[in-house]
């Protein structure tokens, strides 16, 4: 097991890609801290990983300062540190660029952007704290970081700010035996995926074309890659953004 008896919390991690990064995680030895802002199904999938090695759930509006800063606590008054974390956790708002609402371009930069912010502040704040060895900070981006879809403006201009954070952080951290890196999936089969493009044939077609591969990712191929940057195999890399994309980001054009 590669990461045995570290700490880590993964945010958004009642559903999809958090969901399966915490079940690798726990697989892979670690003491697990699950974070989400719905707590029913939150505390039901930690209940329900229970026998899968130790985990505890912990409910987090990750836009809110306070409510990361009682995260980060509670995990250290359980476990006693920090060792890794993923900011996973995000929302989608859809619409024409004319038609996106204040609101609702606020509430995607408030979670996907600013959430990313607090949630690596708060956990580097403790690593550096605790000690010297360091620690792993991992945030959840998206092709979108390099990529445009009009009809989620939000989403894009978030996630463009968590490749631009990422390298900030890693630089600024370096010193503190901090890594910091990213992973861009493209389209993954999460429940968004199989409730709304895969039942819908023309959604479903356009997405494919252009995706080389001509099939979407597993979540816990995303979560792979999430295990891969908390461990030893990746101690030289620091400020990236890994790309798990099925090939869509070299796609010039379709046929």
């Amino acid at each position: 097991m590669r990461l045995e008896n570290k700490v880590a919390i993964v945010t958004g991690a009642a559903n999809g890609i958090g969901l399966a990064i915490s079940k690798r995680y726990l697989a892979e030895g670690v003491r697990l801290v699950m974070a989400d802002i719905d707590a029913d199904k939150g505390r039901a999938e930690a209940d329900g990983l229970s026998s899968e090695g130790e985990v505890i759930f912990v409910q987090c509006d990750v836009g809110d300062k306070a409510s990361v800063d009682r995260l980060v606590a509670s995990t250290v008054d359980y476990y006693g540190r920090v060792d890794i974390t993923v900011a996973n956790a995000g929302i989608l708002r859809t619409g024409a660029f004319l038609e996106v609402s204040e609101e609702d371009f606020d509430a995607v930069i408030r979670t996907n952007l600013k959430g990313v912010f607090l949630t690596g502040q708060a956990s580097a704040r403790q690593m550096v704290e605790q000690d010297p060895q360091g620690g792993i900070i991992i945030n959840m981006s998206s092709v979108n970081q390099v990529l445009a879809i009009p009809q989620i403006t939000p989403y894009v201009v978030a996630k463009g700010g968590v490749g631009q954070l990422t390298k900030v952080m890693a630089i600024s951290l370096v010193e503190q035996n901090i890594r910091v890196n990213g992973i861009g999936p493209g389209t993954v089969a999460t429940e968004m995926f199989h409730n709304n493009i895969a039942t819908d044939e023309k959604a479903l077609a356009a997405v494919m074309s252009r995706t080389p591969m001509k099939r979407p990712a597993e979540p816990s191929e995303i979560a792979s890659i999430a295990v891969f940057l908390a461990s030893d195999d990746s101690s030289y890399i620091t400020g990236q953004t890994i790309y798990a994309d099925g090939g869509r980001l070299p796609l010039a054009y379709t046929c």
